[in-house]
């Protein structure tokens, strides 16, 4: 198999929920990858883990010469890498490591701690496995992390080249209108909530997530008819484009062919899960392993871990017969993103295996 078949293969695993710890992201993902980039993972002296650092210990240190780590590679839990930077950076300036990565496995976090700025400032290149091309994937992988390239420190040069490169200024500014559309498109929860609070900030009345749904849509709508031709409009994973119904019948969903009628759109979800739950008794743990909302867990053991930050809306939620709980303050939008989600994990065609009518 060569790279792109490996990133390949677990990119469908992530999709899956099969990486539900740190231990599976690392030898599921992060010393698959380092064997694949040609690193000896067998030979402890060049790929150390658990490698000491001022008292406390790093996941992996590279060392591709002169007995001193190149690389330090920290690994979280996927979705969890969010405040690890601080504590990576600890140790890169403890050493004086030229390049630190941090990865969930999904995000591949490149940074040149001896750079100024920030710990954002400072990253040269965040690696979404997902959401990345899998060639542009490849591109990175070998450019900064391919043993040879290590080994004779052409990965340095070029991650140094990558950062202090002024096009990265046009590309970012190109892909702003990309991104806007990504989030009003897929309907980022953050985003509706903000949104939401503003209008009731201005006027005193709170819309209905519904409402500020059909406003987002609506504005997608309006916003692709104005973008110049320069700007490309991506397909987001999770499309507005309406799916077939599920029966003539009414709101429900079919799965295999079998019709399961319900009240309104939010049931419709809940018994989704339920019904896939039910079906396979690791969904839920694999569901959850899923990195999730920016600012909301969909599935979670305890309804307080559905909306983090957020404690006055935990009661949007319902326990599923496993234990597990569901949040219900969505869009159908939203529903129909976290419904398609559950198919990935499911092993389902969503559209076709299952079909929704909200």
């Amino acid at each position: 198999m060569e790279l792109r078949d490996h990133i390949e293969d677990i990119r469908a695993n992530l999709k899956a929920g099969r990486y539900q710890n740190e231990a599976s992201v690392s030898q599921g993902i992060v010393l698959r990858l380092l064997n694949i980039l040609g690193w000896p993972t067998y030979d402890t002296k060049v790929v150390s883990p658990e490698y000491t650092v001022g008292g406390k210990r790093v996941d992996f240190a590279l060392t591709a010469k002169h007995n001193k780590p190149s690389i330090f590679i920290e690994v979280k839990q996927v979705g969890q890498a969010n405040g690890a930077d601080r504590q990576l950076f600890e140790y890169a300036f403890h050493v004086g490591v030229p390049m630190a990565i941090l990865t969930d496995g999904q995000e591949w976090n490149f940074y040149l701690p001896a750079e100024q700025g920030d710990y954002q400032e400072r990253r040269v290149y965040k690696l979404d496995l997902l959401e990345r091309e899998v060639e542009e994937s490849v591109y990175r992988l070998n450019r900064y992390l391919n043993h040879q390239e290590v080994e004779s420190e052409r990965y340095h040069e070029s991650a140094r080249k990558d950062y202090k490169d002024k096009s990265r200024v046009q590309q970012m500014k190109s892909t702003l209108p990309v991104a806007w559309e990504k989030l009003v498109s897929e309907q980022d929860s953050l985003l509706i909530e903000l949104l939401a609070d503003k209008v009731e900030e201005l006027c005193g009345y709170q819309p209905d997530i519904d409402t500020v749904s059909d406003f987002l849509t609506n504005t997608l709508k309006k916003s692709e008819r104005q973008l110049p031709d320069k700007w490309p409009v991506s397909t987001p994973s999770y499309t507005n484009e309406p799916k077939p119904a599920a029966s003539a019948n009414g709101v429900g969903f079919s799965l295999h062919g079998k019709f399961y009628p319900c009240r309104k759109g939010i049931d419709v979800m809940v018994a989704v899960l339920e019904k896939l739950s039910e079906n396979d008794q690791k969904f839920c743990e694999r569901f959850a392993s899923r990195k999730q909302g920016r600012t909301r867990n969909y599935l979670a053991r305890t309804k307080e871990e559905l909306y983090p930050g957020s404690p006055h809306l935990k009661e949007y939620s319902r326990q599923l017969k496993s234990g597990w709980w569901v949040g219900t303050n969505y869009s159908k939008n939203s529903m129909s993103i976290i419904i398609e989600m559950a198919c990935d994990v499911a092993g389902l065609k969503f559209g076709k295996d299952l079909v929704t009518n909200l």
